[in-house]
């Protein structure tokens, strides 16, 4: 019988992260691991029957031994000789308990989530009425009874990530193994199942919510009663707090586990008010560079502002390469971060990046981050928090106000999730589910953003609908937000003598040039190839076409070179190029096309199939602009592409003028926080 476990960290104490077994795998402490694996050895494992490990015989019963065993396995595997043990519901808590009566010298303490101890009190009630036919339903539909059965175990509203994420762990394992027969229990009277409990004396941890559908409220509050735990309850909380409430559960483990840790001494240097520097923390979403050029100009603009204050950033790759360069300070607490690049350019098609489903499934990453966050502003005074479309900021400090320490400040250029038509009736459902839990977050907690910041105006707000019974978007967003205008990161002028530019960057002034420009991410290689093909074709109606394809940061040029074709990685002020250029190719960006847009320079932009904000909020603004020429992936192949670039190399452009004061705007906002 083979058990999978997995070992992350490697700090003085071990924590193990018991399965909910068979039921799911040890999927279910995603939000947990990246936190506490900074600070400690983490060991996880999949219990026999889900996951990667093997499976008992279906034929036989299950027996009641088994979690403890799989357990003791793991910890002889991993050499974990004394652990802090967190388990959740029965299949969890209860082999700890025993784990901890039996072998007290290998747990160290047990962190109990809505523990499931038999006998010590009446099943839950949800048992007796909704859950009674729950098992014939596993024999005739795994999945429906897997949806069935975790919706009301997640019984806090917008909650439609973490029921699939549970819904396909449960899938990683078998029905037959749900189905099993139980073998005799290893207590089968209360009285034996409470003098387990009495046996325990290591510390004890209980956290349970109020309104659990699985485990009976008093299970906890006996369990707690019989080994002098403590006791957390969670108002409205259900049957899994870790991934619904992962920042508060975090926190607690993370406080109950340190008390195990060899004590230093602590050495602290307090600094008088009058002696401390002023001090930004900006946060910057890293999906894409159009993020950071602007808050690089909002963080000059800052400084030109309050000369005293210190900007620094909490930022990860590829800004970092931007930020470097700029010569602005990254935080080191930025190596902690869980790299949300990757994960985009993971989710990334052929040409396509289903933004909407991408953002969701970033739960993991941003859960992460945000811990990484929360523990710096914990030991660091900082004056202002920016976020830029920081996502992670955003929900948990509205899911956790108490965390709030400082002004807090955030910053978008869209609003509102517009649902793909593509994604039919599911995504509109969750579009306005995701619509909905922002407004009602605001609605409760309206000061918890002391600045909502809109970058453009308020005719570059889409206008569509929320959702159903909610707000249309400019509504909304007029009523919650100030409008800086749109900022380009950089000073107009630069760009104004454009044949200045192109003999600075070579480029001969009977060249006709064509820059492709990818982006930050990795979504635009399909796009750069499809351009590079076209060129032929081109060159053949323009033999003066001179083509530069700039990769980014996050595809390898030589991926895409060919023959005639000049081919970079990342490129600093990639505007200046822009500007310079005589047509560009490009996805649908915001900064690369207002970019375009502001050096009034003509472009064909293909935005990236299934992305909400390329396809209509973007476009909205472009179209409000009167800017570029919008092409389809899906029906524009490369002679398509020959003929648009041709005809667009002819176009002399009067686009809308873009505001070049947007960052002395938004940095007076600002400025008035400090």
């Amino acid at each position: 019988m083979r058990l999978y476990w997995e070992l992350y960290g490697g700090g003085s104490t071990s924590i193990v992260l018991l399965p909910a077994s068979p039921i799911v795998h040890s999927r279910l402490w995603k939000p947990q691991i990246h936190y506490l694996a900074r600070r400690y050895r983490v060991v996880v494992f999949d219990g026999r029957g889900n996951g990667r490990s093997d499976d008992p015989d279906p034929t036989g019963p299950w027996l009641g031994r088994w979690r403890t065993e799989d357990c003791l396995a793991v910890l002889d595997a991993t050499e974990t000789q004394t652990a802090v043990l967190v388990g959740i519901c029965v299949n969890g808590v209860w082999p700890s308990v025993q784990i901890a009566a039996d072998h007290p010298e290998r747990v160290l303490g047990i962190v109990a989530l809505a523990p499931g101890v038999p006998l010590l009190a009446p099943s839950n009630p949800w048992w007796e009425t909704e859950g009674a036919g729950l098992q014939e339903q596993i024999r005739r539909d795994h999945r429906s009874a897997l949806e069935f059965f975790f919706g009301h175990m997640f019984p806090e509203p917008h909650s439609t990530k973490h029921v699939e994420d549970a819904v396909a762990y449960g899938l990683d394992g078998r029905p037959s193994m749900l189905l099993m027969e139980p073998a005799e229990p290893v207590a089968a009277t209360t009285a034996q199942t409470e003098a387990i409990c009495r046996r325990v004396r290591c510390p004890v941890l209980v956290v349970q919510g109020e309104r659990d559908n699985c485990q009976h409220f008093e299970t906890g509050l006996r369990l707690a009663e019989l080994t002098g735990a403590e006791h957390v309850r969670i108002d409205g909380g259900g049957h899994l707090p870790n991934a619904r409430h992962p920042v508060l559960v975090n926190q607690l483990i993370h406080a109950f586990a340190s008390r195990f840790e060899s004590r230093r001494p602590v050495r602290r240097t307090w600094v008088p008010a009058a002696r401390r520097p002023r001090r930004a923390l900006l946060v910057s979403s890293p999906i894409g560079l159009g993020h950071a050029w602007r808050d690089v100009a909002i963080a000059r603009e800052l400084r030109r502002i309050a000369p005293d204050v210190e900007v620094h950033w909490l930022a990860q790759h590829p800004l970092t390469t931007l930020l470097d360069a700029c010569g602005e300070i990254v935080h080191p607490a930025s190596a902690d971060l869980a790299p949300e690049a990757k994960h985009v350019d993971a989710e990334a098609g052929e040409h396509a990046l289903d933004a909407f489903q991408m953002l969701r499934r970033l739960d993991e990453i941003f859960c992460a981050n945000f811990m990484v966050f929360h523990d710096l502003v914990s030991a660091e005074p900082f004056d202002v928090w920016i976020g830029d479309e920081a996502w992670e900021l955003d929900y948990f400090l509205h899911e956790n106000p108490e965390l709030k320490t400082a002004p807090y400040v955030w910053l978008t250029d869209f609003v509102g999730v517009v649902p793909m038509p593509e994604g039919g009736a599911r995504e509109a459902f969750l579009a306005a589910d995701h619509n909905a839990q922002m407004v009602e977050h605001v609605a409760r907690r309206p000061h918890l953003r002391d600045r909502s910041i809109f970058i453009g105006d308020r005719e570059d707000v889409v206008d569509a609908p929320l959702g159903p019974g909610l707000p249309r978007i400019p509504e909304w967003t007029q009523r919650h937000f100030r409008f800086s205008g749109y900022i380009t990161g950089f000073d107009h002028a630069e760009i104004a003598n454009r044949d200045a530019l192109r003999s600075e960057l070579g480029f001969g002034a009977d060249e006709k040039v064509c820059i492709v420009a990818a982006g930050g991410s990795g979504a635009g290689k399909h796009l750069l190839e499809r351009a590079v093909a076209a060129l032929p074709e081109a060159r053949e109606r323009v033999p003066e076409l001179r083509m530069v394809v700039v990769a980014g940061p996050s595809i390898d040029p030589k991926l895409i070179s060919r023959d005639g074709v000049e081919a970079h990685g990342y490129v600093h002020r990639l505007y200046r190029h822009l500007a310079a250029c005589d047509i560009a190719v490009c996805h649908g960006g915001l900064s690369t096309t207002m970019e375009l847009t502001a050096a009034q320079r003509p472009f064909l932009y293909f935005p990236l199939r299934g992305h909400f904000e390329q396809s209509h909020h973007v476009a909205h603004r472009l179209e409000r602009h009167g800017a570029g020429r919008r092409m389809s992936y899906a029906t524009d192949g490369p002679s398509e592409l020959a003929d648009a670039i041709v005809e667009e190399l002819g176009r002399a452009p009067r686009y809308r003028a873009v505001p070049d004061d947007g960052a002395a705007r938004a940095a007076a906002m600002i400025a008035e926080l400090l």
